[in-house]
């Protein structure tokens, strides 16, 4: 009788997840194999699977000798490096300070969260404008206050990295000062007290006590943002399209360019195996570094 409950339960709990598993199943793990499958061969996928030949580590050894999976990767880690400590370091800015000292704190958090929660392509359209050389309120700005020739941000090798850099971080900032404002929250307002009465200053007790117990969230927002950044595209094939002269042309845009452009669909599969293999050692770094670095309360 039992035996035969139980089983009647986790028949009707198997049953529940089927849906979802049949869609992890068809949307994820089946694609996820079949890119596997396609590192190791040349697939012209007009074909169909008929398309589908053999070749070895003839795609891995291309990826090894490839300069511009090399710059592409270059372009990746400068945007991450900049980027995510920038957000991070502004939204706990901006979190401090809607904790404590602003009116219509949920209005401003709105606004700041906004960026984020809007459509990338949209965001990019505004920041290519902005950026306008000749009638971007950037550069007129600029030249109100002497600088006679500000540079094309988005034409220039020099700076078109920076000025994506810019976007992301403006766009980064709202989701780490949301996850910060909820830490900030959690911390017991009588060790700020306590520190307080012993003479501490604010600066001592924000460096002393806010930035150790926000060590959980800070490893939260890293990870989430590294991957992100690793992952970025949208916003660089809208504003720069990976130019000029492949100054902004990162990974994501390169296995985009090889699939759907070149057709090489098999080569395209095997960047992305890449892209993939970086962020989990990344990953797996901040993971295995985590309890060095973070405090246990």
């Amino acid at each position: 009788m039992n035996w035969t409950y139980r089983s009647k339960e986790n028949m009707a709990g198997y049953l529940f997840i089927l849906p979802n598993l049949l869609g992890f199943a068809v949307f994820i793990l089946l694609p996820l194999v079949f890119s596997l499958i396609l590192v190791f061969t040349d697939w012209n996928y007009l074909k169909g699977l008929e398309g589908l030949v053999f070749t070895g580590l003839d795609n891995i050894k291309r990826v090894l000798q490839d300069e511009l999976v090399l710059k592409s990767l270059k372009n990746n880690v400068i945007f991450s490096a900049v980027s995510v400590p920038l957000a991070m370091l502004l939204g706990l800015v901006f979190a401090t300070a809607l904790n404590k000292y602003v009116y219509m704190k949920s209005l401003v958090r709105t606004l700041i969260f906004l960026p984020y929660m809007s459509s990338l392509v949209a965001v990019s359209v505004v920041w290519r404008v902005l950026y306008n050389p000749s009638q971007g309120p950037i550069n007129a700005f600029l030249r109100s206050i002497g600088w006679e020739n500000p540079p094309g941000w988005l034409s220039s090798p020099q700076y078109a990295l920076f000025a994506v850099i810019v976007m992301a971080v403006w766009t980064y900032i709202g989701y780490a000062m949301v996850l910060y404002l909820a830490g900030l929250q959690g911390i017991s307002k009588d060790l700020y007290e306590a520190s307080e009465i012993d003479g501490a200053t604010g600066l001592q007790r924000f460096l002393s006590i806010t930035v150790p117990l926000l060590k959980p969230t800070s490893f939260l927002i890293a990870i989430t943002l590294i991957i992100a950044s690793f992952q970025v595209f949208a916003s660089v094939q809208v504003m720069t399209n990976g130019g000029p002269m492949k100054s902004t042309f990162v990974l994501a845009l390169h296995i985009y360019t090889e699939a759907f452009e070149f057709k090489h669909m098999s080569y395209a599969a095997t960047v992305s195996w890449v892209l993939f293999l970086m962020i989990f050692v990344v990953t797996m770094i901040q993971w295995r570094g985590q309890k060095k670095w973070q405090d246990q309360f």
